[in-house]
């Protein structure tokens, strides 16, 4: 095995850590300089960002012919920012979840992901989806902006207590800011594309065929400025960005990542039946999953985090049975449809059924002793 190889590793690992250090720190610096929330800054700037990589990939294939790879690119994100990057983060320290998130920005999430499996019910994303799709991100990033700025004056209103000045002239904070986040970024997409390298060189030299190398090692490889950034923003004790990012990033692709895709492919972005029938359902499916775990407590708990993670490894041996054909992959897609997602689907209801059933029981407590007074 080539020395180079373990070069690019270590280099990668490296560059990774740091861009993440730069940009969840010039992240939060900007919320601040701008007077809005740090989840904002996640759902917005944090996640587009580290997104890119996802839209760079399906512009790329629309120009050259091949936008269907489109849908797999992000259905597959999506899919993985949940499953692994937020079990990820939440196993690494448990999250406190915003109560706007669960409010509106998930619904968001949930409402794209089935607003795109309508759009697809004919076979394909045309020119107008993707306008369609366009429009809706800018009409959800400025209302969030929007939304979160007027939650923080009156947040200042009410405490009477101003902004705290930024250590820096406003006119010199915000483009240093911006510069750590935009170094950041490139560090983490450079870092990532050094590690995918030098995995593929391994695997390959281990004997491990390029389909599931495709389907593990590339994958991951191109979420992991996600990775990255919502384990640093959680371990650093911003956790609004950690999950921020992961939510953000799952619209940001749906929305802008189909829809510029959609728009600038001349035929449009064709969606196979297998995506229509099984990952696109899938992926509504786990971004529907946050709803409870979110709502309950406003707090994913590391167990959460670890069934999150357990779900992503099913997932990834259904895609390896699926695609080479395996005989094991029937008595699989059973056990999952007859025992383990049921299983999962009570266990999520009880814990839903009991933590309101708790605030009920609290309300009532409470009206009766002010009633008493």
């Amino acid at each position: 095995m080539d020395i180079v190889v373990v070069l690019n590793l270590v280099g990668g690992f490296a560059l990774l850590a740091f861009g993440g250090e730069l940009l969840v720190r010039g992240a939060a610096r900007l919320a601040g300089l701008f007077g809005v929330s740090s989840l904002v800054i996640g759902l917005t700037v944090v996640a587009f960002g580290t997104s890119a990589p996802e839209l760079a990939v399906s512009v790329r294939s629309a120009l050259t012919g091949q936008a269907d790879i489109a849908v797999g690119n992000v259905v597959g994100s999506n899919i993985l920012n949940v499953l692994l990057i937020l079990g990820l983060s939440a196993a690494l320290t448990p999250l406190m979840v915003s109560r706007q998130l669960v409010r509106f920005d998930v619904w968001v999430m949930i409402g794209v992901s089935v607003l795109m499996l309508l759009m697809a019910l004919d076979r394909k994303l045309d020119r107008i989806d993707g306008a369609i799709l366009v429009i809706g991100l800018l009409l959800y990033v400025i209302w969030s902006i929007r939304a979160s700025r007027r939650e923080q004056a009156a947040l200042f209103a009410a405490e009477m207590v101003a902004p705290a000045p930024a250590g820096l002239p406003n006119t010199l904070a915000v483009p240093v800011n911006l510069a750590l986040v935009a170094v950041g970024l490139a560090l983490l997409v450079w870092g990532a594309a050094l590690i995918v390298a030098g995995a593929v060189a391994i695997a390959t030299w281990m004997g491990i065929s390029q389909l599931v190398i495709g389907l593990t090692i590339v994958a991951v490889g191109t979420s992991l400025p996600e990775v990255v950034t919502s384990v640093v923003a959680a371990l650093r004790g911003e956790r609004d960005i950690a999950v921020g990012n992961i939510v953000g990033s799952n619209i940001f692709n749906v929305l802008c990542v189909l829809g510029v895709t959609a728009a600038v492919g001349g035929q449009g972005i064709q969606v196979s039946e297998k995506a229509l029938t099984f990952d696109i359902p899938v992926m509504i499916a786990v971004n529907a999953a946050c709803l409870p775990i979110f709502f309950t407590g406003y707090r994913i708990g590391r167990w959460e985090g670890v069934l999150f993670l357990a779900y992503y490894v099913l997932y990834v041996i259904y895609l390896t049975l699926d695609a080479t054909s395996s005989a094991a992959l029937t008595g699989f897609r059973e056990a999952m449809l007859w025992f383990v997602i049921p299983i999962t689907v009570i266990t999520l209801v009880v814990i839903s059924f009991r933590y309101w059933r708790t605030l009920h029981l609290e309300s009532r407590a409470a009206a009766s002793g002010s009633a008493e007074v």
